[in-house]
Formats: structure tokens, C-alpha cells, sequence
């Protein structure tokens, strides 16, 4: 049973540090300087508002290659969702993300082709479904024994159980060998066949935008509040009387749901599922996503994605040989000067830690 909420609070005030402390002194010195602490806690709704718009519009001024462009984007952004869920939030380095990602995503193809199921109605659920079961599974196995897990624990199991997934891909006749699932049918809904276009389009950024707010929400939640507390200070909150095990646990689950989802969504867009799509490529480059855009903050997670994959597309185009190496020379800048991620130009520490209920507002209000 969750604690009442003060109590955790307490633990992500007092683990805070000198820093926040004397922003807050500072801001009771002077008003001007406290009003702007109040403005900035306000821009995570504008970043939000202006993402959707931006992806709203897309559509009626891409090209039509750019639109099919703009949803495999749309789809990454959803599976970088899922792994700052897990990272970001409860600070597990996952680096087999993929593992249901691309599990999901050979699950529905296999449905498609031996059961000629592709109501999607049926599909996404069972992808949802068999990245949360991979996750609930593998999770278990890393995070709920006698003893906690480590950082480097769970990394390496994660890593291990993507690499494994990829050789079994590899190997197995029956799921195509190296040559993956090729020509799955389209997914459908009645009569109506989701092809790739502005229908598709809106289809997956619709998904991502009720993922993202029913994400926003449990992370808002007096669960999300244990969560930012585990992140902060994961000794700290188990003195308070937390299993952090059993979070860190509950949201790897939620994240492979997630990128299960995402993973059904890719299948049915590319149109066939191939092994690096579980393997160890994928996890690092979904790790890559929320490296470049912020961690802990939903919305990172999702501007990453879009300017990892925008700028590698453009530098693809223009510089065919050496376009890799530019790319890593921008991510390796961005990681060394901005390590929280290009958010933390817009969005300060307090507002990526969040506000919690009445008793935080009543907080902010008090002089």
C-alpha cells in the first residue's frame, strides 16, 4: 500500500539539495525572482502544445515520403516513451528495450500470416499484451530476488536477454531466419485497410497522444510521486517503507507494454519484421532517443526521437559517407554539455521532478 503522499514528498525535499534550497531562499528574497520559479514551472504544458500542434499540421505540408517518414517517427517516439518510463523514471538502464519491441512485433506478424488476424482491434492488444508478458517475465527475473539488483545487474541481464533474442531470431526457421517475416498484410479495421499515409498517420500519433496522457498521469499519480522519490534517492525511499523493487518492477512491466504497442504498430507500417528489431542495435538506439532529448520528462523521450531520426534522415541524404560520424560527434556534444538532454534548455529541475497534489500547491503558496 502506497504511503500518504507528505511522506515521500519529504524525501524528494530533503534529497533535493543545496542547489534547490537556495533557489527557494532566493525566491522568498525577492519576488520578482520567485515569480519566476512559478512562469518556469508552467512551460512542460507549452513544450507539450506546441509538439502537438507541430505533429497535428505535419501532414498537410509534408510530401507524401515524408508523411510515411513523419509516422515511422511517430512510432519510434512512442517506443522512446516506453524506455524513459523505465529509465527516466524509476532509473533502470534497460538496454534490451527492443527485447519487446521486436517480440511484439514478430507476434502480430505471426498472427497475420498463420491466422490471417489483423483486426487491429486484435492485433495491438496482443502486441501490448506480449511485451508487457516478455517484460513481466524478464523483469521478475532481474529485479524481484532475495536481494536488490544492481545498475550493472540489470543492465547486463537486459542486454543479455536482447542479444539472445536476436540470435534465437536468427536461427529459427519458422520465424524467417535472417530474411525476418516479410509481406505482412495490411492491419484492418472492418473493411478499411491502414496503408501507409496521412490515415496511418493520424492513427499513430492519436495512439501516442492517449499513451502519453495515461503515461503523464501515472507519473503524476502518488505512484509517480514514489517513483521520482526511487529516482532521487532509492535508499531513502525504501526507509520510508517501499518495496522499490516491486516499483522498479510494476513500471518495467508498464514500459514493455509500451513499446509492445509500438513494436505492433512498426510491424504493420514497415510491413515485415526482421531480428535486428529484438537485438542490441534497437535498445541502444532507443537509449540514444532520450539521451538527446531529456530523461524524466515524457516529452524528452519524444523530441529526441523526432531530431535523432529528422537529423539523421537529412544528414543521410546530404552526407552518404560520413553521415554517421557527424551524427555521433552531435549526440556525443549534447550528452557531454547538456546531460539532462536538449529539454533542459526550457525545462529546470523542479518542473522535471513535478508538483504533487493539494498539499504541493498549498506549499507553493505558503509565504
Amino acid at each position: 500500500m502506497l504511503k500518504p503522499m507528505s511522506v515521500v514528498r519529504q524525501a524528494i525535499v530533503a534529497d533535493a539539495g543545496d542547489e534547490m534550497d537556495g533557489a527557494m531562499a532566493e525566491g522568498a528574497a525577492a519576488g520578482p525572482a520567485k515569480d519566476r520559479v512559478k512562469a518556469g514551472r508552467k512551460v512542460l504544458p507549452i513544450v507539450e502544445g506546441v509538439v502537438l500542434v507541430a505533429a497535428l499540421l505535419a501532414p498537410l505540408v509534408l510530401q507524401d515520403y515524408l508523411t510515411v517518414f513523419a509516422t515511422r517517427v511517430i512510432i519510434l517516439a512512442l517506443f522512446a516513451l516506453s524506455f524513459d518510463l523505465v529509465w527516466g523514471y524509476a532509473g533502470i538502464m534497460s538496454f534490451g528495450q527492443a527485447l519487446f519491441f521486436g517480440s511484439a512485433g514478430y507476434g502480430v506478424a505471426l498472427l497475420a500470416r498463420d491466422l490471417d488476424i489483423t483486426n487491429i482491434l486484435l492485433v495491438l492488444p496482443a502486441g501490448t499484451l506480449i511485451g508487457l508478458t516478455f517484460a513481466l517475465l524478464l523483469g521478475g527475473f532481474l529485479l524481484l530476488g532475495r536481494h536488490p539488483s544492481s545498475v550493472i545487474f540489470v543492465s547486463l541481464g537486459t542486454l543479455t536477454g536482447s542479444y539472445a533474442a536476436d540470435r534465437l531470431a536468427r536461427g529459427w526457421y519458422y520465424l524467417g531466419g535472417q530474411n525476418g517475416i516479410p509481406s505482412i498484410a495490411p492491419m484492418t479495421l472492418g473493411g478499411y485497410e491502414f496503408t501507409e499515409g496521412p490515415a496511418f498517420y493520424y492513427l499513430v500519433l492519436g495512439i501516442l497522444v492517449v499513451v502519453y496522457l495515461l503515461c503523464r498521469f501515472l507519473v503524476r499519480s502518488q505512484f509517480g510521486l514514489a517513483l521520482a522519490g526511487l529516482r532521487e534517492n532509492e535508499q531513502r525511499i525504501a526507509f520510508f517503507g517501499y518495496k522499490a523493487q516491486h516499483l522498479k518492477a510494476i513500471i518495467f512491466t508498464v514500459g514493455g507494454g509500451v513499446a509492445g504497442l509500438a513494436g505492433s504498430l512498426y510491424a504493420f507500417h514497415e510491413g515485415f519484421v526482421w531480428p535486428n528489431m529484438v537485438g542490441v542495435v534497437v535498445s541502444t538506439q532507443v537509449v540514444l532517443y532520450v539521451l538527446f532529448g531529456g530523461s524524466g520528462t515524457l516529452i524528452g523521450a519524444v523530441i529526441g526521437a523526432v531530431i535523432v531520426e529528422g537529423v539523421s534522415f537529412w544528414l543521410s541524404d546530404n552526407y552518404r559517407d560520413i553521415w554517421p560520424i557527424i551524427l555521433g560527434l552531435l549526440l556525443l556534444l549534447v550528452i557531454l554539455f547538456r546531460p539532462l538532454g536538449l529539454i533542459s534548455f526550457v525545462l529546470g529541475e523542479r518542473e522535471r521532478v513535478g508538483s504533487f497534489g493539494a498539499g504541493q500547491k498549498e506549499t507553493r503558496d505558503a509565504p
